[in-house]
This record gives C-alpha cells, sequence and structure tokens, in this order.
C-alpha cells in the first residue's frame, strides 16, 4: 500500500509552518499596537524611502500589489501614512510615514526585535547565521528579493 506524502518533512510545509510561528510571536510581541508584520515593514520603508509610489512600495515590502491599496488605507485611518496623487501622473499614488507613524514605528522596534530574537531562539548562534544566509540564498533565487 502506497505511502502518503511526507509533507511533515516538505520545504514547502515547513516554511509555510515558519512562517505561522513568525507571525504568531510578531502578534503576540506587537499586540499593544495593533499592526502586522506588513504593516511594520510598510512603516519602515517609508523612513528609508518617503514619497515612493504604491507599485514600487509594494515589490519592496514583497506583498501583492493588488491589495495594497488597502493596507495603506488602514494605515491611513491610523494616522501613520499619507497619501498623494502624483502631481505628474494623477493616477499614481504617492506615500509618506507621518510624524505620528514615525514615532509609532520607533515605539514598536524594541518589541519587534525581541520577535526576531524569538523566532531563532531555538537554534544556537551558528545555526541562526546559516539558516539567514540559506533563508537569504533561497529568496535571493527564487528572483523575490
Amino acid at each position: 500500500m502506497p505511502k502518503s506524502f511526507d509533507f511533515e518533512h516538505a520545504p514547502g510545509h515547513l516554511i509555510r509552518r515558519a512562517h505561522q510561528v513568525a507571525v504568531a510571536i510578531f502578534m503576540e510581541e506587537t499586540g499593544g499596537f495593533d499592526v502586522t508584520p506588513v504593516q511594520f515593514a510598510i512603516l519602515n520603508a517609508l523612513i528609508d524611502g518617503p514619497g515612493e509610489d504604491q507599485v514600487t512600495l509594494a515589490a519592496k515590502v514583497a506583498f501583492d500589489a493588488a491589495t495594497f491599496g488597502s493596507v495603506i488605507g488602514r494605515l491611513e485611518a491610523k494616522g501613520w501614512v499619507r497619501r498623494e496623487p502624483d502631481a505628474a501622473d494623477r493616477r499614481r499614488k504617492l506615500l509618506w510615514i507621518t510624524p505620528q507613524g514615525k514615532e509609532a514605528a520607533a515605539q514598536m522596534r524594541r518589541a519587534v526585535n525581541k520577535v526576531q530574537s524569538r523566532i531563532v531562539a531555538p537554534l544556537e548562534p551558528g545555526e541562526r547565521e546559516q539558516l539567514l544566509v540559506l533563508l537569504d540564498k533561497l529568496v535571493s533565487a527564487h528572483g523575490a528579493r
């Protein structure tokens, strides 16, 4: 009798499970901020690149451009992001982080640093470094940078 597919040891399944663990830890540590990992990434990307257009920013944070507008809308509602049409092309929307958004991101940084530490805590220091190198190689090789 053929054995079923061994999904428990499949890379895709393990990556999905690791993602679930990472998001759960993020939500535990940042619960008081009512923010998602993608929203935190957007805030930090806007700190580094204010005035970015929505499509480019969606690519930078590796998020689906089709649903990106609703995420930005939630950040706008919190007063953390400002969205304006581009004067040169009114169809393009440009984004800036607000002073309140910068402050919120700064307040979250300690919690998010704790998240990163908790995610890799079960690993030895050398394994942590190896994991990051391998994940970077995997993502880069699939053109998902």
